[in-house]
């Protein structure tokens, strides 16, 4: 099959549109040809930057000035939407890619997808765990069965929260799980230090909880202080099944496996792949765009984890579980009612011996 080297342009030259350009330019399969943003003295660095590049001051200007093969989207999470519509009706794309999250919002999210699928054309969402050799090997081992049936992944992160980390983190889940499809979701955050973090206003500590449909769960704790009890590490992933259990930290190459072929437990540290996450994702695109056949489960793996933030955010505005798909939410009426208080006997409710 022939290797075509593919044009592309970045709308957006923030920590993600650099991520982008970094990879497009160290990547054979493409050449980088413009980026758009809305700051002039952005647009004047990346000039700088990325010699020869063209850039503008709003995508449209691209657009009709330097339509590319490629375009990656790597604005503010709610001008997504706008942005790859306007790219999918007036440009001849060959492939797209889009940063995480999909949109501010599932529904959004859901909708881009949508319409990407409905051209039949490639797409990346960078997730940086899906492009690191550890989770891909212990997403591999857990497939094949070498810890059992999968039952439960623990994770504990400090310093970050649902929405900036978690959603790599709940991403990573689904992917281990097949993208099985969740039932239910349910968290509680705790607000009082009014933290905000990337541009969101984001929880001080959170417990979250989601269970798919034969039963697989996740228990996440994010916040600002996490007691994560792996120190020196701030980030803990601990995977369970019926014979056995996986162990690593995030970005950290070494993982532990317990299983009946390593009943002492085993360390492995595999060599990282050789390119960066972002250029592991073009080229994945590139394989696509050469082939002519989409592969549309990373970005439906990433919706998905899209879908849990949101669910965990309403579950802890509404104080209820959460029950997916989304767009089968209604949130319920206040309730008068605080667990862990004396029942007066009377107000109504229900008699939980009696259920």
């Amino acid at each position: 099959m022939p290797m075509h080297t593919y044009t592309a342009a970045v709308i957006g030259g923030g920590f993600g549109g650099n991520l982008s350009m970094a990879a497009l330019t160290e990547s054979p399969r493409f050449k980088l040809v413009a980026a758009a943003d809305l700051r002039e003295d952005v647009r004047l660095k990346l000039a700088r930057q990325y010699p020869g590049i063209q850039t503008y001051p709003n995508h449209e200007d691209m657009f009709r000035a330097c339509p590319p093969d490629v375009v990656a989207v790597s604005t503010f999470p709610p001008s997504h939407e706008e942005i790859t519509l306007a790219a999918l009706d007036r440009l001849p794309l060959k492939g797209i890619l889009v940063e995480k999250p999909l949109g501010h919002t599932w529904a959004s999210g859901r909708r881009i997808l949508k319409a990407i699928q409905e051209r039949r054309l490639p797409v990346a969402v960078p997730h940086g765990l899906m492009a690191r050799r550890t989770p891909l090997e212990i997403i591999n081992r857990v497939r094949q069965g070498e810890i059992g049936e999968l039952k439960l992944l623990e994770i504990q992160c400090s310093g970050w929260d649902i929405i900036n980390a978690g959603i790599h983190w709940l991403n990573f889940f689904v992917n281990l799980a097949g993208l099985e499809p969740v039932e239910t979701v349910f968290a509680a955050c705790d607000a009082t230090t009014r933290t905000w973090r990337d541009g969101m206003q984001v929880e001080t500590t959170a417990v979250t909880t989601a269970q798919t449909r034969s039963g697989i769960r996740v228990v996440m704790h994010t916040g600002d202080h996490i007691a994560v009890n792996a120190p020196p590490h701030e980030t803990l992933f601990r995977i369970f099944g019926t014979a056995g259990q996986i162990e690593f930290h995030g970005w950290d190459a070494a993982y532990r496996v317990v299983s009946p072929a390593h009943p002492g437990g085993s360390v492995f540290n595999p060599p990282e792949l050789p390119i960066s996450g972002h250029r592991y994702h073009f080229e994945r695109l590139a394989e696509q765009m050469d082939s002519g056949a989409a592969d549309y489960s990373p970005a439906t793996s990433s919706l998905m984890a899209l879908e849990l933030c949101e669910a965990a955010y309403l579950s802890s505005q509404y104080r209820v579980e959460v029950r997916l798909p989304l767009d089968a939410f209604i949130p319920p009426p206040p309730v008068d009612w605080t667990p862990g208080q004396p029942y007066s006997g009377t107000g109504g409710g229900r008699d939980g011996r009696n259920l």
